[in-house]
């Protein structure tokens, strides 16, 4: 049967009839959330703080714990009458204090509304019970316990970073995950692991009633949110070795980095001077005595200093010499105080001549890394120095330097290694050769590499040519790690190569003193430390103090980098740093022969060779 025009119709306004029907019963019965909309006007939502996330040392060690802290709360629609006199008294604070704060919430009234807002942060333990006493002649007013930051071991503040309030900035990059009021991670670990650390904020729900004073829970409760706590954080940090390498580059600066060369662990990060943990727990306090420190305890030196390697970057050119073929451990070259080259001189200090490998390591020579380095540059196997260059470049790369190593800590810097195309813009192509860029042999010239650089180079020297990506947070069943850090990482060098260096990075430690070594200071019987030191040129000032240095020998359990700014020779500062660390990591404490050593480098103070802008 054929529906006519009428027909069609009706059948149209039933089916629209119906959809709306089944529409308006979902609003009205099934779905509430039109229901909460409207009496939004009613409800007073109480915000739980979720407990933040321990950050854990290696060991188990509670690195960053929790403590409780109080904050006052207003409602200024709700404030009645009260005597600001006794309120003062309670609090510990002026009157004056009070009636300016009332006075600011009444000159934003139609801005804050009804919103709560803080008063006071951290209200000491006792004036918040005297409070909490006496809450009830104040309406309006209410306290608010939340969890902040405390530090059982004064170590790690840059490493560690802060928590604090979010300002408007903050709020605009994450408008959907916090409100005013609310903490987060500002930098360090905190902020790395933001996501893990902060946990979920839960709620209790109150109802008004037409006087607007709070009367009820709302649905008794049912729509309450429980707080979530936000996970624990497991570091690769040893928070005892932090805190000692800590106290052996107080009042000196620079960085001293450790890592576990079989997995790419971080043991330790020190970036001094650093930020006092205590400190930390309440940062906006000291805010602005931290940000004009003229020695900027902020910056983190281990990750964003770009600093020229010294001596120690011979390691890498004599790799890649043996990886080229261009040297063997038997070629040796000769040194009279320096490499000649034409009326141009690159100086050394004095040592018997000529020396093979292993002994150029050991005593340092600056000239026998000329050679190598013009041997590289002018090796007929390449069709220009162009080429050669960019093969050296492409080497050195190899071995994490001139780019972001990826680490999972924020804000690494990459560093520069120089090519072909950076020197064909300086000198214009066919204007430079070998010796124009001599000074890359012994690591200055435009090299630049951080700390962080420097004690991935020890590990991947100590595990005879491959490397782990350092990280800072270990694999936990909390939080697991992106599979990259599992991953070797091998450089252009054949690892056969490696123990030809090897060799001599254990004779400049071992050798006794007296007999050439530049490294004997750093040497402790039975650990089979291998080290090399450096002393990097600085226009600015006295020359930096550099020594990178691995143990045991055979079966490496810790890889250092030690970086002391206007420390003079390597051997002077940074070697006793680097060993009396790797000492203590690998025994747990100092030998008493050495007592005399460790006292020199605690109670030594350099920050008045270190030019700062005040």
């Amino acid at each position: 049967m054929k529906l006519n025009r009428q027909n069609k119709l009706l059948i149209g306004l039933c089916t629209a009839a119906v959809i709306l029907i089944v529409r308006l019963f979902c609003i009205q019965i099934i779905d509430d959330d039109y229901k909460l909309s409207a009496e939004n006007n009613t409800m007073v939502y109480s915000i739980i703080y979720p407990t933040r996330g321990l950050i854990i040392d290696r060991y188990g060690n509670i690195h960053v714990g929790n403590k409780v802290a109080y904050d006052l709360l207003v409602t200024p629609r709700e404030v009645e009458e009260f005597d600001t006199l006794a309120l003062a008294q309670v609090l510990d604070v002026s009157p004056d204090f009070i009636r300016e704060k009332m006075a600011e919430y009444k000159k934003n009234r139609r801005r804050i509304g009804w919103q709560t807002v803080v008063m006071m942060k951290q209200i000491p333990q006792l004036q918040y019970m005297k409070f909490a006493e006496v809450s009830y002649k104040f309406p309006g007013f209410r306290g608010q316990s939340r969890s902040i930051r405390e530090y059982p071991y004064n170590a790690g503040g840059n490493l560690l970073g802060y928590v604090s309030e979010v300002d408007a900035r903050y709020l605009e990059k994450h408008p959907d995950e916090y409100k005013s009021g609310d903490y987060a991670g500002m930098t360090g670990i905190e902020a790395a692991r933001e996501k893990e650390l902060r946990g979920e904020k839960g709620y209790n729900i109150w109802l008004r009633n037409s006087h607007n004073k709070i009367e009820s829970r709302y649905r008794d409760g049912e729509m309450d949110k429980e707080a979530v706590p936000g996970k624990d954080v497991t570091t690769t940090i040893d928070a005892e070795l932090q805190n000692y390498g800590q106290r052996l580059m107080m009042n000196k600066v620079g960085s001293l980095v450790a890592i576990e060369p079989s997995t790419g662990e971080i043991l330790t990060m020190v970036s001094s001077p650093g930020i006092d943990v205590e400190m930390l727990a309440d940062i906006g306090k000291y805010y602005n005595e931290i940000a004009s420190d003229p020695y900027k305890p902020m910056f983190n030196r281990a990750v964003q200093a770009p600093y020229p390697p010294g001596s120690v970057f011979k390691l890498v050119n004599g790799l890649i010499g043996l990886e080229e073929g261009v040297i063997s451990p038997s070629t040796a070259y000769p040194c009279s105080m320096g490499y000649h080259f034409g009326k141009n001189k690159l100086g050394c200090h004095a040592h018997r001549s000529p020396l093979n490998l292993e002994e150029s390591i050991m005593m340092s020579c600056n000239a026998y890394y000329c050679y190598v380095l013009r041997d590289l540059l002018e090796n007929k196997d390449f069709e220009s120095i162009d080429d050669a260059m960019d093969y050296w470049n492409k080497a050195v790369k190899s071995f994490g330097f001139g780019e972001k190593l990826g680490s999972d800590f924020p804000s690494e810097l990459g560093g520069f290694i120089p090519d072909s195309k950076y020197y064909n813009k300086v000198y214009h192509k066919g204007g430079w050769k070998a010796t124009t860029v001599i000074s890359l042999s012994i690591g200055q010239g435009e090299i630049g590499c951080t700390p962080l650089h420097l004690a991935n180079l020890c590990a991947t020297i100590a595990n005879r040519g491959y490397y782990y990506i350092p990280h800072i947070i270990k694999d936990s069943k909390e939080i697991a790690i992106d599979p990259k850090y599992k991953e070797r990482h091998y450089t252009m060098v054949d690892t056969t190569h490696f123990p030809k260096v090897i060799g001599g990075m254990y004779r400049a430690v071992n050798s006794g003193y007296g007999s050439g070594g530049t490294a004997s200071v750093a040497a402790v019987e039975g650990l089979d430390i291998c080290g090399k030191t450096g002393t990097a040129q600085n226009p600015h000032g006295s020359d930096h103090s550099v020594f990178i240095c691995f143990a045991p020998k055979d079966d490496p359990k810790i890889a250092v980098a030690a970086y002391v700014e206007n420390g003079g020779f390597g051997a002077t500062w940074a070697a006793p740093i680097a060993s009396l660390l790797t000492e203590m990591y690998l025994t747990r404490e100092i030998r008493p022969e050495r007592k005399d050593l460790e006292k020199r480098i605690l109670e030594g103070n350099l920050l008045d060779r270190v030019k700062v802008k005040k």
